[in-house]
């Protein structure tokens, strides 16, 4: 009898064990929502920018999606732009913001074209230099579901993104003359390049390319494009390269499995990333984000607000959500953020949920039911 109760209490000590862990683990699926067994996870606070066009819809599948499965994430919302009339564009609600918080997920805040006196420097752009947000990351991935000419592709595009033509030192010099000023500074220059070799090695890349025109730009390029070959040297591990711009843009189109990171200023990165996004179904599939030393910022990696689809419900919830995963992650939040890219590239890859710019019907609204419907611990 003695043995047989030491052996029961065992058992049962295992089996608490085990449902303890499972508990830790598993999360049960209710009608409205699921339920955590853990509910002591420290709550986190995001800033959160709509942004114009359609962000302010694709932000409600972020909202709903978190919602499903309980995310421990408190939104501050700021709605601020340049472009829609009784939105005042205030940079100062928004920088406070992001430094209180130090994370933030951002809509695309688009800057109008023309210019009718004033500052020079758009929102976003007051944004980046106050936050110092000197790199921004955007991830090109092949997704299947989606149908493309190249497939396979894994390609990280790290753009200096503070300064570079990006500086709003433009005038006239005389009537009908207009002079626009680069800034190249060699400390940017070797901070964007050391991120990217690091980023590298904390992701378990082979190499990375340097992109310029330093055959023209001898001197804003050429320290550019010596200050990335300098860092190269300390991290020898790491396959590092060269390559101008123009050729970038035709290798990039016609054999783009070739690169793995690539590094560039500011304006080359802006529109390579975008050329990029083409390749794997475009702005609506794309996440990027930027960094300062302590700050992140999670937004669409193509820069297109669309407003002509605001309203419609045809918006491609997929890149918004891929960055809402992606902050998780940065939040450590990993758990959270796995079930709802599981659920997401279920969702693409079964090819039934296609939005209106990857060749579909389903509207933003049924593909976010979608994802919902397959989040599963």
């Amino acid at each position: 009898m003695v043995l047989f109760g030491l052996q029961g209490i065992r058992r049962l000590s295992f089996s608490i064990k085990i449902l303890n862990n499972y508990c830790n683990s598993v999360r049960y699926l209710s009608t409205s929502r699921i339920l955590q067994c853990q509910t002591d996870v420290q709550r986190k606070r995001v800033t959160l920018i709509p942004g114009d066009g359609v962000g302010p819809e694709l932000m409600t599948s972020v909202k709903d999606v978190f919602s499903a499965i309980g995310v421990p994430v408190d939104f501050e919302e700021i709605y601020v732009s340049e472009v829609q009339t009784g939105l005042k564009a205030n940079a100062d609600v928004v920088i406070e913001s992001c430094q209180r918080n130090k994370v933030c997920l951002k809509g695309i805040i688009a800057s109008p074209i023309h210019f009718d006196g004033g500052l020079l420097m758009t929102l976003n752009m007051k944004i980046r230099k106050a936050l110092d947000l000197f790199a921004n990351v955007v991830h090109i991935k092949s997704m299947e579901g989606i149908k493309t000419r190249h497939n396979n592709l894994d390609i990280v595009i790290i753009r200096e993104s503070i300064e570079g033509e990006y500086s709003a030192l433009e005038h006239e010099s005389v009537p009908g003359v207009i002079e626009s000023l680069k800034i190249v500074t060699k400390t940017n220059s070797q901070r964007i390049a050391r991120f990217a070799f690091d980023y590298a090695v904390q992701h378990g890349r082979k190499k990375v390319t340097a992109v310029h025109k330093a055959n023209i730009m001898k001197l804003s390029d050429g320290l550019f494009l010596e200050q990335c070959t300098n860092i190269a040297k300390s991290y020898p591990t790491i396959k590092f390269e060269s390559m101008i711009i123009d050729n970038t843009c035709m290798q990039l189109v016609s054999r783009p499995q070739q690169f793995d990171v690539m590094v560039m200023p500011n304006l080359y990165g802006n529109i390579v990333d975008n050329l990029a996004a083409g390749l794997v179904g475009g702005a609506g599939v794309v996440p990027g984000e930027s960094h300062s030393t302590d700050i992140a910022v999670f937004e669409p990696g193509a820069r297109h607000s669309f407003a002509e689809s605001a309203g419609k419900n045809q918006a491609n919830p997929t890149a918004i959500l891929m960055c809402a995963a992606n902050m998780l992650e940065h939040l450590g939040l990993d758990q959270y953020a796995r079930i709802i890219k599981t659920a997401l590239c279920k969702v693409v890859a079964s090819g039934k949920h296609r939005t209106n710019d990857v060749g579909g019907y389903t509207t933003k609204t049924d593909f976010t039911k979608a994802v919902i419907k397959n989040l599963a611990f």
